[in-house]
């Protein structure tokens, strides 16, 4: 884990989608540790995980349960956050579902569903985060993406397309942000060996294929995206706006 106290995040007020489980966890994880107050949606249950937060850094994270496809839940769990940390100037939209179809087994339910999920809350949260970003003088949005659309991968088409639009978005609103000293940027990971991906997905020969086209021969962990977070969200960043950072040890180069 990251615990940086460096770069000037103490006592900023952050929200996390998803910040209960997989990188979400790992990115309240790393928050707290530079000081930061977090708090965070997760779709079930992660108290017993706030406790153990609460129990590492003497501060316990604010855990809301939402389902991030309710907007209107998912903006009144901002409002809560601010209630109690002060207006959000750091957003991190990270709650996603790779869970893999392919293209025809999805119906228009399954596809809405994909991008009520993957895409549309990037967009609410950063309306609902405006006004108090604004308050504050400015502030710092970072929307996962992947580079799974960047190398044009199969078995999730929706998922994928969700994740370029996130890019798309990202450079939208660092345009119209920008005047107001709100910083949006896209963090694209790589293939994160989380717990889920080793259940579910990571084959000996597809670790070995996948390893094979990264130029750094080891696989990604969680800290390798939060580190790139809290750069994103503090003053070192301060002139990174609308980029895809991308950290994936070297499969797609940029430029």
């Amino acid at each position: 884990m990251t615990t940086t106290q460096h770069l000037g995040l103490a006592g900023r007020s952050v929200f996390i989608t998803g910040g209960g489980a997989g990188i979400g966890a790992a990115l309240t994880e790393a928050f707290l540790g530079a000081g930061a107050r977090v708090a965070f949606v997760q779709r079930s249950d992660a108290s017993e995980f706030a406790e153990e937060m609460s129990r590492k850094f003497g501060q316990r994270p604010l855990a809301l349960l939402c389902d991030v496809t309710d907007i209107p839940a998912l903006q009144g769990a901002m409002a809560q956050a601010a209630e109690a940390h002060g207006a959000i100037t750091v957003l991190v939209n990270n709650a996603a579902d790779d869970t893999r179809h392919d293209l025809g087994s999805m119906d228009a339910d399954a596809w809405d569903n994909a991008i009520a999920v993957n895409l549309r809350p990037h967009f609410f949260t950063a309306q609902a985060a405006t006004a108090g970003m604004r308050a504050a003088g400015g502030g710092a949005i970072i929307n996962l993406s992947s580079i799974s659309y960047m190398m044009g991968n199969a078995g999730y088409p929706a998922y994928v397309a969700a994740k370029a639009g996130i890019t798309g978005l990202t450079r939208a609103l660092a345009r119209e942000l920008g005047p107001d000293g709100i910083r949006v940027n896209a963090l694209l990971p790589g293939w994160v060996l989380t717990e889920r991906q080793r259940r579910l997905w990571a084959t000996p020969d597809d670790l070995a294929a996948h390893l094979d086209r990264q130029c750094l021969k080891r696989h990604l962990t969680v800290d390798d995206v939060t580190g790139a977070a809290l750069f994103l969200a503090s003053d070192a960043a301060a002139m990174m706006t609308g980029q895809a950072l991308v950290v994936d040890g070297g499969v797609v180069v940029t430029g």
